[in-house]
């Protein structure tokens, strides 16, 4: 098993930038992906960004080019730097990690783009 806990949410204005990060309760080396969804009010959670364990990544549409995911192992940490931010980036955003055929999940951390 994982805990998650995510931390960084906050309200920003459009344009800014911010850095949430995942804290994972053990070794996420041999974790076989981790990744952040988000959901705004009143719609379905959907993906934001996935990395696996070998590096691969993963990114939707709407945040290419803006936002970055990136692991830190030797902090247990992964972390998600969103720049350019926009209105519709509104949500709670979740950690995720998928390791031996299960899926953990953070209790999400809100951020607001305010216009």
């Amino acid at each position: 098993q994982v805990q998650l806990v995510e931390s960084g949410g906050g309200l920003v204005q459009t344009g800014g930038s911010l850095r949430l990060s995942c804290a994972a309760s053990r070794n996420i080396f041999s974790i076989n992906a981790m990744g952040w969804y988000r959901q705004a009010p009143g719609k379905e959670r959907e993906l934001v960004a996935t990395i696996t364990r070998i590096g691969s990544l993963n990114y939707a549409d709407s945040v290419k080019g803006r936002f970055t995911i990136s692991r830190d192992n030797a902090k247990n940490t992964v972390y998600l730097q969103m720049n350019s931010l926009k209105p519709e980036d509104t949500g709670v955003y979740y950690c995720n990690a998928y390791d031996a055929g299960r899926f953990y999940w953070g209790q999400g951390t809100q951020v607001t783009v305010s216009s």
